[in-house]
């Protein structure tokens, strides 16, 4: 968790004036179009500051103010409201939230009994209004008060049915947005209309939401997360009901009613008891963050019994009786600077944006990935332009799309290489990612250098130097063909005599021993990695396996779909004449230990049993932090996570839920913290060493 973000700072009434204007124009495009020129954070700084400000010089306070306003006060809508639809207070740190728990618990008079927590949704709000049992009516939040009818969007969201099973009347409000798979699917309706792509996926929902008269259609998804009954129904049993029941319960109820609910969500809606448990959940939302298919930006904490939210009551804009605990942004709006080609070891031609430095997710990114060609056109990107760039997973920035809004007529369209940019040759566009029609030739030195690394063939003594000594001097144009290398050959390189040559001999020689799982890495094949060739090598056993698989066979391995299933009997086949060499060369083709298909008929009966059955291991997601110590003191954290996938683990680098065992060494810090949070399993290096003697 972070620390509460700061306001941006306001010097004078002339700084405040130009703030207040700067938030309201933004506030009602976000509201609006959903697109904004700040992000989110940025936003929240800004009302931040000017809350400050007017504190400080309450003479100075502006009409117009986005200080303590629903929606900054940059909505109205022409729909009122049948209870006001009011916004949330936010907290940003885990003093904050014990913060307002004490202030809630002193208005109560006691502590509160239950919780309940579940996900903020990053989309937009609607209420949607059933009548015997049949949607008549969706509207916008707007400003609380009153809203935008959009009922014209009935029968497009997902998770909102249009007659429930029962005959009722009753009032769900919820969330509506899009899931990643969604947002791709609506940038391609777009794009192949207008060739204007959405900025991100709450931008796609809002300007979906309103439009009445588009030519193509996107699909949206809704997630309730509170229900109340219409006025004219205030004395029913449902009404009664929603009046007394515990939020939780609440929602359970909906549920039964056919409605999707935040409970539906990979993270669902949770009751808890106590605040510690609601600090658990939090960070358990956190950590699975990344993994969701949808955007949230926090995670919202409610005093789950009715009796608690009637005495706690409301404020001018938001219940008192609930708080969302915001998450550092992970989507932040800058400007394209410029874009680079690269070349890859595998002769990948890869574009990469240059971005006008900007804090995202704790860290100053100025670099973010473009996948292709095709990609910076699908999303009509251009120098210059405004770009919201996310983080991927929580780790690699991506550019989304141009603000485009915000263009002023100076951006200059992104300028394909026509020639390979790194050996000048020919470029094969016939797929979306474009590649040197030399493929791995063009890059030998990174390919090589990739091969002999110390987590692929472990090569010592061959540096970057030395290849680009044996690739210009023409005796290599791959790793195979380092063990054809003969002792004069290398003698004759300058600075090598002969004692360094014998061991570089050696070296290359004993990586001829290396492992299935290690020389398979070590060809470099595109969408695997170290942990992927352990998963391939175990599961095959042998080369002579691998390359017989087909796409539904290269499928049985975990992690592998459809599409990298395709890839890799593409590559493998490109690779076929690499792989022929090192097997004349006598590298070794199969995985100790292993006992999958083309293992030979000695192996049958053991592998009819299933070793995996047997491993200490199985169906664990391990993670590793700190010093190791004891017998592992020697391991790297590579080694680590071989040792686990060895023993049927798999390794993870991030405490989640889903995570069953934590080794944790000295200086263990937070991941250790969390992991005692969320009841997972800590064992001393000491400890797992014991648990998988048989196989360090």
């Amino acid at each position: 968790m972070t620390d509460a973000p700061h306001a941006t700072p306001l010097a004078d009434q002339a700084e405040y004036a130009q703030a207040v204007q700067v938030a309201v124009d933004a506030a009602a495009a976000y509201y609006g179009s959903g697109d904004s020129a700040l992000d989110d954070d940025a936003y929240d700084r800004l009302v931040r500051g000017i809350e400050a400000y007017e504190a400080a010089h309450p003479e100075h306070a502006l009409p117009g103010s986005p200080a303590g306003k629903v929606a900054g006060g940059a909505v109205v809508g022409d729909v009122p409201h049948t209870v006001p639809m009011l916004s949330l207070d936010n907290v940003f740190s885990a003093e904050d939230l014990a913060g307002w728990v004490a202030g809630l618990e002193r208005r109560l008079g006691r502590p509160v009994e239950a919780w309940s927590v579940e996900p903020k949704l990053d989309g937009l709000a609607v209420s949607a209004r059933y009548q015997g049992g049949r949607l008549a009516q969706l509207v916008t939040r707007g400003d609380g008060v009153a809203g935008e009818d959009v009922s014209h969007a009935i029968g497009t969201v997902v998770g909102l049915p249009e007659r429930l099973p029962e005959p009722v009347t009753v009032e769900i409000r919820g969330e509506v947005l899009m899931t990643s798979a969604q947002f791709e699917a609506a940038n391609v309706a777009r794009t192949s209309f207008d060739g204007v792509p959405f900025a991100n996926p709450r931008s796609a929902a809002a300007g979906t939401l309103r439009a009445k008269d588009r030519k193509y259609r996107c699909e949206m998804t809704f997630f309730g997360y509170g229900a109340l009954p219409l006025p004219f129904e205030d004395g029913s049993p449902l009404a009664v009901r929603l009046r007394e029941l515990p939020h939780s319960q609440i929602m359970e109820l909906v549920v039964g009613l056919g409605v999707q609910t935040t409970g539906a969500t990979p993270v669902g809606v949770i009751a808890v008891a106590t605040v510690d448990e609601v600090r658990a959940r939090v960070e358990e939302i956190a950590g699975l963050r990344a993994e969701l298919p949808f955007g949230i930006d926090g995670i919202v904490i409610k005093a789950d019994l009715a009796a608690d939210q009637e005495l706690a009551g409301f404020s001018s804009r938001a219940p008192r009786w609930a708080i969302a605990y915001k998450l550092p942004a992970v989507e932040k709006i800058t400007k394209l600077v410029e874009v680079e080609w690269n070349v890859g070891r595998t002769g990948i031609i890869a574009p990469r944006a240059v971005l006008e430095p900007v804090r995202l997710d704790g860290s100053v990114v100025t670099y973010a990935t473009l996948h292709n060609p095709a990609d910076i056109t699908r999303r009509g990107l251009m120098l210059g332009d405004h770009v919201t760039v996310y983080k991927a997973g929580d780790v690699i920035p991506r550019v989304e799309a141009p603000v485009v809004h915000l263009r002023t007529g100076d951006e200059r369209a992104v300028v394909f290489p026509q020639v390979c940019p790194r050996c000048g040759g020919d470029i094969d566009t016939s797929q979306q990612r474009w590649r040197c029609v030399r493929g791995r030739a063009c890059h030998a030195v990174a390919s090589v250098s990739y091969a002999v690394g110390r987590d692929q063939l472990d090569i010592e003594g061959l540096g970057e130097t030395r290849i680009v000594q044996l690739v210009d001097a023409g005796l290599i144009v791959d790793f195979a063909d380092l063990f054809t290398l003969t002792r004069e050959q290398i003698l004759a390189l300058d600075r090598m005599g002969e004692t360094s040559t014998d061991n570089l001999l050696a070296a290359i020689e004993r990586a001829k021993g290396k492992p299935l799982n290690k020389v398979f890495c070590a060809l470099g094949v595109r969408g695997t990695g170290r942990s992927m060739s352990r998963r391939i090598a175990r599961h095959f056993a042998s080369m002579d396996a691998i390359r017989a698989a087909d796409i539904d066979g290269l499928q049985a391995v975990e992690g592998i779909g459809p599409e990298k299933a395709a890839m890799l009997v593409e590559e493998l086949a490109e690779l076929a004449p690499l792989i022929d060499k090192l097997v004349v060369a006598g590298v070794t083709m199969t995985e100790p230990g292993a006992t999958g298909p083309g293992t030979g008929a000695a192996d049958e009966a053991e592998a009819d049993a299933d070793p995996a059955v047997s491993l200490p291991l199985t169906g664990m997601a391990v993670v590793v932090t700190g010093s190791m110590s004891g017998p592992l003191e020697a391991l790297s954290r590579n080694q680590m996570n071989e040792l686990i996938e060895r023993a049927g683990g798999k390794a993870s680098s991030s405490i989640s839920a889903r995570t069953a065992l934590l080794v944790a060494g000295e200086k263990a810090g937070s991941k250790k913290d969390k992991a005692a949070a969320l009841g997972v399993r800590i064992a001393t290096p000491e400890e797992f060493a014991a648990m998988v003697h048989d196989f360090i």
